[in-house]
């Protein structure tokens, strides 16, 4: 069909928002970056806009909005805030690529502060990552496939390290405390024949859609014993077939006796309700065995610019810029860095936008 024809969650609240601009009849300009804000005596009164090749200003008699979306594909800020990232390339956003942080370098050049002392700069998830048929690199993220029955996760030594089911912000956490020092941050998925062709995994859908693809290109690997997988994705082989045999012990009635996978009611949520008595967990058993590599990545940014209950940006000294307002991922998460469930970045967005359009549009705000 040429794109999406899901009509329910993100595409649904993009749809309705999008309705609400046509019905006003508000101008929507695409590939038109901003590339700076017009400070005039103190205060942000518009912006210079990059349009069809030349340089516009636009000015804005009651104030810019940011919203440019964070900064997932910041390399610099990155390098900056995420502790695993390396010189910044060591990190995978599947987040828009456009996603590059003007919005937060734009307040700052105005004056404005960003917040970085948060215990987590975005919000985590694993990611494995797949080669397109253009040649560029796709970004998987892994949300609900870690839950399912048959499935676990291992680091290279070969180590199970969390409850797979748990959320994706906090199993990335368990990651990196696993991690070796001035080691990759990674962990593979493992699962059976069985598991694999019923609930697919990753990119790799399940049966009867052919395996051949991912097989060819490496992101999916195989083995026909769980020592030939373990020495394909150069995983420690011995301590692999351990940690299986240890998940079978409990998991033939039903258990996970090292983490627990299927004990909690996010957990159950995200496996299959028709496999029983745990909806998470069933022995790895049936070969060929296969694995997945992710590593790390976010879905939102969670430093961004301090701002008030008006979403108006802050100095230095906490006082509001006049004209200048930050909301979704440019504005500093209300969560504290934390991530207490999911789309937890997509209610304060829609709620400091409407405070924001109340605010700069003369309603008073809160």
């Amino acid at each position: 069909h040429g794109r999406g024809m899901t009509l329910t969650n993100g595409n649904a609240l993009a749809g309705r928002l999008a309705k609400s601009a046509f019905d006003l009849n508000i101008p929507l300009w695409l590939s038109s970056p901003v590339r700076e804000l017009i400070p005039d005596d103190g205060r942000v009164c518009g912006a210079i806009v990059e349009r069809q090749g030349r340089l516009m200003r636009v000015n804005a008699k009651r104030g810019v909005i940011l919203a440019c979306g964070g900064f997932p594909h910041d390399v610099q800020r990155r390098k900056a805030m995420f502790p695993h990232a390396g010189d910044g390339s060591l990190h995978y956003s599947p987040g828009p690529e456009g996603n590059t942080g003007d919005g937060l370098r734009m307040a700052e050049a105005a004056g404005a502060r960003v917040e970085d002392n948060v215990p987590n700069a975005a919000a985590w998830v694993p990611v494995s990552l797949t080669k397109r048929k253009d040649g560029s690199t796709g970004v998987m993220p892994h949300f609900i496939d870690r839950a399912k029955p048959g499935v676990i996760a291992v680091i290279r030594d070969g180590a199970r390290f969390a409850n797979e089911a748990n959320s994706y912000h906090d199993f990335v956490q368990e990651m990196m405390k696993a991690a070796k020092p001035n080691e990759e941050i990674a962990a593979y998925l493992i699962c059976d024949h069985r598991s694999l062709r019923k609930y697919g995994l990753g990119c790799v859908p399940p049966f009867p859609m052919p395996l051949r693809r991912h097989l060819r290109d490496g992101y999916l690997l195989r083995g026909d014993t769980l020592a030939a997988l373990a020495e394909r994705a150069g995983i420690d082989a011995a301590a692999l077939q351990a940690s299986v045999a240890k998940f079978n012990a409990s998991a033939a009635s039903g258990a996970d006796a090292e983490f627990g996978k299927g004990s909690r009611a996010y957990n159950r949520f995200q496996g299959d309700a028709l496999h029983g008595p745990n909806p998470c967990v069933a022995p790895i058993e049936h070969a060929p065995f296969y694995a997945i590599k992710m590593v790390i990545g976010d879905l939102g940014t969670y430093a961004g610019i301090r701002t008030d209950a008006n979403a108006r940006a802050l100095d230095a000294d906490g006082k509001a810029i006049p004209g200048l307002y930050a909301v979704g991922n440019d504005m500093a998460s209300i969560m504290g860095g934390n991530y207490p469930g999911a789309g937890i970045t997509l209610g304060p967005a829609l709620t400091f936008g409407y405070i924001a359009g109340k605010h700069v549009a003369g309603g008073g705000g809160i």
